[in-house]
């Protein structure tokens, strides 16, 4: 896998009913606006480590490479 070349951070807060949206198939990826401005899109199977009872709420870096193809998404503190 390329290394990550790119950062982009937001915020999320997602209920655990928009979020089931997505596990039941309606959905299959998230939208979001990048703290820069920028609208990023990725498969909502990569928020699975961090859905709760409560859904998912949290500021989030998503790395991509080069070629702005996902390469990772972490929670920051």
């Amino acid at each position: 896998m390329p290394e990550p070349v790119h950062t982009y951070t937001f915020s999320l807060h997602l209920s655990s009913h928009e979020i089931a949206r997505y596990y039941q198939g309606a959905a299959r990826d998230i939208s979001v606006r990048a703290d820069n401005g920028q609208q990023l899109r990725f498969a909502a199977r990569h928020l699975r480590p961090f859905l709760t009872s409560s859904g998912i709420q949290g500021h989030f870096a998503m790395l991509t490479d080069k070629n702005q193809k996902f390469h990772s998404l972490k929670k920051l503190p």
